[in-house]
């Protein structure tokens, strides 16, 4: 699926948002629904790979466009749509068939999912569409944007997302979240945090 320009994105979230009323609703209470994240790998992003007790075999990689890497002594191995896990025992799989090495521990710890994006929108300092990092929360993800302008509603905030096919949007209390108060929310891979200004 191409990705959507920015211009795109902006229509996108005024569609959604004239869509929700006047109010979006607050988040759920247990927010299973808004905890799910999608940690598989796509082109672009980028890998730490480390085997045990081998420092020529640890390195870090960046997925190509044709979804692989290449990997000393093994080769191309695909590894979009995986998990890091996943990328981890294939690799190991691999240097044992091989007979590389007999028993190879090995670790893949992603570093940037520059495959997976999130729109922020509204009243920040450097508005557009930024790559996501693993765990990375509604609070770390503004300030990729600049942090809010001096008119922004903070409290505001609204995330819309996909969520079992439907697009749902609620609004997330960043000052509570940043003080403390309430649990940040991950952020996912299409979402879009629109911060409004405020109307004083």
């Amino acid at each position: 699926m191409r990705a959507l320009s920015i211009e795109a994105w902006v229509v996108f979230a005024l569609v959604a948002q004239l869509a929700c009323g006047p109010s979006a609703p607050r988040l759920p209470q247990g927010r299973a629904e808004l905890e799910q994240e999608d940690t598989t790998l796509g082109p672009g992003d980028v890998f730490d790979v480390r085997v045990y007790r081998e420092e020529d075999l640890s390195a870090q990689y960046r997925v190509e466009s044709d979804g692989t890497i290449d990997f000393p002594l093994i080769g191309r191995i695909r590894v979009a749509g995986l998990e890091p896990s996943a990328v981890a025992e294939e690799i190991a799989k691999r240097l044992r068939e091989g007979q590389f090495l007999v028993n190879p521990h090995v670790s893949v710890r992603v570093q940037e999912y520059n495959s997976r994006r999130i729109s922020i929108l509204g009243a920040v300092r450097q508005p557009g569409s930024y790559p996501i990092r693993s765990r990375m929360g509604v609070v770390e993800a503004i300030s990729l944007a600049g942090g809010f302008t001096a008119l922004a509603n903070r409290d505001g905030t609204r995330l819309t997302r996909r969520i079992n096919g439907e697009l749902r949007t609620f609004n997330v209390p960043v000052d509570r979240i940043a003080s403390g108060q309430e649990p940040d929310i991950v952020v996912r891979a299409g979402d879009i945090l629109h911060v409004p200004e405020r109307l004083f």
